[in-house]
């Protein structure tokens, strides 16, 4: 299939967001007219506050990358706002979608819908085939939830949307909240603030060995228009860079591009976490889509705009 955004109302729902933002600017390119909305203009966990907004936006197509996200220590600690709160806003626009005939929907999910031990790399077929990492399943259940949603609304309504799965983001936008954030952007500050302070080593959680993956937020937005233009699918599909990379290599990567040589002190008293997290994107690069930028070039981007925006 192939859908034309020229001309079309796209409503990025959670624009403020990293991959919101993201959309955001990649669909400038696609001479379509960008709908944003606020907290302050719609409250989508408010069922009604969503259709009426809807009623008078009429987009065309939606990105649905609205949730409600936070660190281990919230979603462990704050289980039913995770669970409610993102099962309130994908059921209230997917709903409304339907009530006004959006004719294209793209629902984002995370890694996390995947079980703990699924065999890497993660193929789109590992869901629901084993429990989820205990930490953050209430998020991950509403997101499942949401595919299922969905995956239903095509079987009885006959709907052209689609559900995609992004790996680990980074990026504009990013959290750089050295309690809440991420290993990338924590590293990331954390040598550049060594670096200001002229310390001689910086401190890396667990041993450096795990494999992780990740992918610059501009990348993932260009794969999800291009979804949005030509995948029809019942499926979800993933979507991510491929490659992997150890923490340690991350950190010397993060060294070299800001400039600073430290001592990296690993410190083994923290949890490693799971040894490898790998997603499966052969079905999107089959399609088609494999643009995505070097580790390196993406982290160097995303300092630059650190150094001019600051964290």
């Amino acid at each position: 299939m192939t859908f034309d955004l020229k001309d079309k109302r796209v409503w990025v729902a959670g624009h403020r967001g990293m991959v919101g933002g993201a959309v955001a600017r990649r669909l400038q390119a696609e001479g379509c007219e960008i709908i944003r909305a606020g907290r302050e203009v719609v409250d989508l966990v408010d069922q009604s506050a969503v259709h009426e907004w809807m009623a008078e936006s009429r987009p065309d197509a939606i990105v649905l990358a609205a949730a409600k996200v936070g660190g281990i220590h919230a979603n462990d600690t704050r289980p039913v706002d995770f669970l409610h709160d993102n099962l309130m806003i994908q059921a209230n626009i997917i709903d409304a979608a339907h009530a006004f005939d959006v004719a294209r929907l793209l629902f984002l999910g995370s890694s996390c819908i995947y079980p703990k031990l699924a065999p890497q790399p993660i193929s789109e077929d590992s869901l629901l085939t084993g429990p989820l990492e205990p930490t953050n399943e209430w998020y991950a259940i509403a997101k499942i939830a949401g595919i299922k949603l969905v995956q239903a609304h095509r079987k009885q309504h006959g709907r052209k949307w689609i559900s995609a799965m992004p790996t680990n983001l980074y990026g504009p936008g990013d959290n750089y909240d050295l309690q809440s954030s991420h290993v990338l952007p924590a590293l990331l500050r954390k040598f550049h603030e060594a670096k200001q302070r002229g310390d001689t080593e910086v401190v890396v959680w667990g041993s450096g060995r795990p494999l992780r993956e990740f992918l610059h937020c501009d990348d993932l937005a260009d794969a999800l228009v291009f979804l949005l233009k030509n995948y029809d699918d019942d499926e979800h599909i993933n979507v991510g860079s491929g490659v992997e990379v150890s923490i340690r290599d991350l950190a010397e990567t993060i060294a070299e591009v800001v400039g600073y040589e430290a001592k990296l002190v690993f410190d083994s008293s923290k949890p490693d976490g799971t040894p490898r997290k790998l997603m499966d994107s052969s079905r999107l690069h089959a399609l088609g889509w494999n643009n995505v930028r070097s580790l390196k070039d993406g982290i160097r981007s995303t300092y630059e705009g650190v150094l001019r925006d600051g964290f």
